[in-house]
């Protein structure tokens, strides 16, 4: 008869089905080159890791190192991630045998005399064989929540060092176009107080006059936004970092320039971008999860075995417990299998694998958001040179025309019409070269995070498991 069992065991051991895997890391084609990109080169996941180095601001690097160290989302991040981890733990401790000691005391009495005592020290133990797989599953399914919660907390990472970079080069901006306000402002109240002078000298009209107030008010309206903007900027970043608003008031008051990263960067193949972003990995990982309890499932659906055992030792007194006790052993095995349950095990099944369909989405959409992100921010760089370069030779322009017009006035060439449309182009120029320098560095860092810079995958991430192989299931 054991021997039987144990034939019995084997044979539906064998029979029984493996999770079903993903059928490759890519179920979508992968475009062979980026077409928004002039050219491109071998590039390392590593070289994007701390790439906020790379605009050469150390500011910039030791608010991005706060944000990574102190922000709510990847403190967040991070306790979701020891809880996964705690719950692979769980599933893995199901793979073997439980071990739990008692102790007992009874006393019993009839009437007001004693009729018995007894006393029980012993040891429990119980194991479920994992014939088909079910606690196995339930393992890597843990395992690869577990990954995919590291890559979560890799998303958030990169969202954040991402957002630090936004924030400051918009703080950086806009307090470099408030100081291109302030100097308009200050020749502008120079030709102001010049045709005060000339119209108490009756060379001009009270309209001259009136026309560079105008001018000058409309100037000097700017700079509320301006300074109001640069306050958000600094609240955003103090919040950022985890701390309160104006916790980084003294710290960026000074002005500084925008920063600009190096045009060095060489973009890799579109494959490796999408193996180095955290949030495909994460939708990877789901993927793989879903698929293995998917597995779990069918396995509830088959027979269970589970052995259990008990050693012990009865006395009547407290002292003879350890001295002269009886022994006392048993030994269980039983097994069980569902027969009727009006089709719930087989819904969940259909359940499952409804789930697993829902991950497979979600990471081809996750691939497909990759791709666009890349191209998108390809092309705005692109776009945004060009129309830096085109700016920076209209402001060139407007400034030799500003200072002729200027010139020509105070000599009476020209009347003050002339100057006072070269001083609105010459501050409409300078500020869109301001504002489109700064759209070249925020399309950097939007580049930088489309590729998936600013994490590390850990060495569970990094290297598949073994079971992340291709499928291979059998049936009886």
């Amino acid at each position: 008869m054991p021997a039987l069992m144990g034939c019995l065991l084997l044979a539906l051991g064998g029979c029984a089905s493996g999770p079903p895997r993903a059928q490759g890391p890519f179920p979508i084609d992968t475009p062979a080159a980026w077409s928004g990109a002039d050219a491109s080169g071998p590039a390392r996941a590593s070289s994007l890791v701390q790439w906020w180095s790379r605009f050469d601001d150390p500011l910039l690097s030791r608010l991005v190192a706060r944000a990574l160290e102190a922000n709510t989302s990847v403190k967040s991040a991070q306790s979701a991630l020891r809880q996964a981890r705690a719950l692979r733990d769980v599933a893995a401790a199901g793979l073997l045998p439980s071990l739990d000691a008692s102790a007992s005391a009874q006393h019993g009495t009839t009437g007001r005399h004693d009729s018995s005592k007894s006393f029980r020290a012993g040891l429990d133990a119980s194991w479920e064989p994992d014939i088909f797989g079910g606690n196995r599953s339930a393992l890597q399914a843990s395992e690869a929540s577990a990954m995919a919660s590291a890559a979560s907390l890799g998303d958030v990472q990169v969202s954040i060092a991402a957002e630090v970079a936004l924030g400051y080069i918009a703080l950086r901006s806009a307090q470099e176009r408030l100081a291109i306000a302030d100097e308009n402002l200050a020749g502008q109240l120079e030709i102001l107080q010049l045709t005060q002078w000339r119209l108490q000298a009756g060379l001009v009209t009270s309209l001259e006059a009136e026309q560079a107030r105008s001018g000058t008010e409309q100037t000097r309206a700017q700079l509320p936004a301006l300074q109001a903007s640069i306050e958000r900027n600094r609240h955003a970043l103090a919040v950022l970092t985890g701390q309160p608003p104006a916790a980084l008031a003294a710290e960026l008051a000074a002005a500084g320039p925008v920063p600009r990263a190096a045009d060095d960067l060489a973009l890799g193949l579109p494959a490796e971008t999408l193996r180095q972003r955290p949030d495909v990995r994460a939708a990877e990982h789901r993927v793989a999860a879903a698929a293995a309890r998917v597995s779990q499932a069918e396995a509830a659906r088959l027979p269970s075995f589970r052995l259990s055992g008990s050693l012990g030792l009865s006395a009547l007194t407290l002292g003879t417990l350890t001295n002269g006790a009886s022994v006392v052993s048993s030994l269980l095995a039983g097994v069980s299998m569902p027969v009727f349950d009006a089709g719930a095990a087989r819904a969940q099944v259909r359940a499952e694998e409804a789930a697993l369909e829902q991950a497979q989405a979600a990471y081809e959409a996750a691939l497909l958001a990759a791709l666009k992100d890349v191209e998108d921010a390809l092309v705005a760089m692109r776009g945004d040179r060009q129309r830096l370069t085109h700016l920076q030779n209209a402001a060139d322009a407007a400034g030799n025309a500003a200072l002729l017009a200027r010139q020509r006035f105070g000599s009476g060439l020209v009347d003050f019409q002339v100057v006072l449309d070269t001083q609105r182009t010459l501050l409409s120029t300078q500020d869109g070269v301001a504002a489109a320098s700064a759209d070249v560095s925020t399309d950097v860092v939007r580049l930088y995070k489309a590729l998936g810079g600013g994490w590390i995958p850990d060495g569970s991430d990094a290297a598949r498991a073994p079971h992340d192989e291709p499928p291979r299931t059998s049936r009886p």
